[in-house]
């Protein structure tokens, strides 16, 4: 999928090889959110700091690409951040939860399933959940496959 999307767009400065990566921490989330993003309104995501300075991953770059997958691990659509915004978990708004494009697209829903994340999260990294922890909100936009491209 990479390949073809750099065999479109020529002029495209290499950024080497993409972060490759699912929504969520499992594969039936991973299969629900790319569906977000592939058959509807998704079009942003938010992480723990921490958890990328776990796992050794750096903080996405406004301009980046990434590939999502689906929760079987092949490749879905490349991704290419717009925004970013770093903060705690706390300043998350409702137009953020709303450009998320999950479920009811409501504030309160996306504290409710981002919590339950975020709190796995910790567990599996090792911290304690705090509304405190910084969040790396994140906006992109669809660049490939054309036919899903924004």
């Amino acid at each position: 999928m990479w390949d073809n999307y750099r065999a479109s767009r020529p002029g495209l400065p290499d950024e080497g090889e993409p972060p490759v990566e699912c929504f969520g921490d499992t594969s039936a989330l991973a299969d629900e959110l790319i569906a977000f993003v592939t058959e509807g309104p998704k079009r942003a995501t938010a992480g723990l700091v921490a958890a990328y300075a776990a796992d050794g991953d750096p903080l996405p770059r406004i301009g980046a690409h990434w590939v999502a997958c689906g929760g079987d691990g092949r490749p879905r659509v490349v991704l290419r951040t717009r925004e970013l915004r770093v903060g705690p978990l706390h300043t998350v708004d409702a137009q953020f939860a709303w450009d998320e494009g999950e479920y009811d697209r409501s504030l309160e829903s996306w504290l409710d399933g981002h919590n339950r994340f975020f709190r796995r999260e910790c567990d599996r990294i090792g911290i304690e959940f705090s509304d405190e922890l910084e969040v790396v909100f994140e906006r992109f936009d669809i660049a490939w496959p054309p036919d899903l491209a924004d």
